[in-house]
């Protein structure tokens, strides 16, 4: 009875991420700890307008805008209830939270906004 408890408790402190309004739609699936980590790890990720992310495997970050726009660096981190925070040099900080619906891969921002991504695999000879 008492790893019932337990097991309870570690569900219902593992899903803070449901708790906060994300602007889920019913179809969304976050990814979780497992999935943001492997979305990360060495990746880049392209966003409508052409501007790019990068997550390197050492934990920096940047956002190159489009059209020119500059790059913005920073480090990043993966919480464990799959939320992915950065931490600009300018001192401003945010998180995103990644999830599927459907065959699209979408970051959400704690304000609500949503971004379809691409997600460019590095193939390794």
């Amino acid at each position: 009875m008492m790893r019932l408890y337990a097991c309870l408790a570690l569900i219902a402190f593992a899903t803070p991420v449901l708790a906060q309004d994300w602007n889920l739609e019913d179809a969304d699936i976050p990814l979780g700890l497992f999935g943001a980590r492997a979305l990360t790890a060495g990746r880049t990720l392209t966003f409508p307008d052409a501007g790019e992310s990068r997550f390197s495997v050492g934990g920096a970050y940047s956002h190159t805008y489009a059209n020119d726009g500059g790059t913005a660096f920073g480090i990043f981190r993966v919480e464990s209830d799959g939320r992915v925070c950065i931490e600009f040099s300018s001192g401003i900080s945010r998180c995103d939270l990644y999830v599927r619906n459907g065959g699209l891969l979408i970051m959400l921002t704690e304000q609500g906004e949503r971004f379809p991504i691409r997600v460019h695999l590095t193939l390794r000879p």
